[in-house]
């Protein structure tokens, strides 16, 4: 399948894609993402919910984000969102061996697009998060103009993705993205720009870092309460 036809076929029917492409590979997923999804950990990090907040991960995938900033942020609930059903199966397996069932809840849906209140209960989050799952949605603008709208008051979407690699070597970067491209996986050109770009035109403040030599780009974006 080309580039181009995975676009396709994820803006017609991206659950049975991603369901095709998780099936098995949802059971090495973590094992083998953790040497390349650098950054992760620094959102979790930087989250820093406040106390009884609610916080959302679009493309929860596994739960492996879910489990661990739950553990990190005891005084908060946390929320899943995948459109794959097999990913969605990992992440509840995990997320009851970890004992963190009451207070991280899983649902199926389109990022672009789902209802919160129909998926959770929940009207807004203190804190929305995007873990190399952007990458992966030809329409991740829109997921990004959706979750500005879920956002409560102060509230923050966390963001950490490819970056442009623009400090490290050519040949790196080349490779790096061919191999991406055959998890159907496509960096985002001028990602910084284009983030930036959808903030301030809700009336939002945005931080952009780079991480390790811009391999990874982490993204805050923090509602303004003149937006309110």
């Amino acid at each position: 399948m080309t580039q181009s036809e995975f676009a396709s076929s994820q803006l017609s029917n991206p659950p049975h894609l991603m369901d095709h492409i998780y099936k098995h590979q949802r059971f090495i997923y973590d094992a083998s993402r953790k040497y390349y999804l650098l950054g992760r950990d620094d959102l979790i990090a930087g989250l820093q919910p406040p106390s009884n907040g609610k916080v959302l991960e679009l493309g929860c995938g596994t739960g492996r984000n879910l489990v661990l900033a739950a553990k990190t942020y005891p005084n908060a609930t946390f929320f899943g969102l995948d459109i794959s059903t097999q990913m969605l199966k990992t992440a509840g397996n995990s997320i009851y061996k970890a004992d963190l069932k009451d207070r991280v809840h899983l649902a199926k849906g389109d990022a672009t697009t789902f209802n919160s209140k129909t998926a959770f209960g929940v009207d807004g989050f203190d804190r929305i998060f995007i873990s190399f799952s952007l990458s992966m949605i030809p329409r991740w603008r829109d997921v990004l103009e959706h979750a500005q709208d879920l956002l409560n008051a102060r509230g923050q979407i966390h963001i950490v993705d490819f970056g442009s690699c623009n400090h490290l070597p050519k040949s790196f970067k080349t490779l790096l993205y061919r191999w991406l491209r055959a998890f159907h996986v496509t960096p985002i050109e001028n990602m910084a720009e284009q983030v930036k770009e959808i903030a301030h035109k809700a009336g939002h403040d945005v931080e952009i870092k780079q991480l390790y030599k811009n391999y990874s780009l982490y993204c805050v974006i923090t509602k303004n309460t003149l937006a309110e």
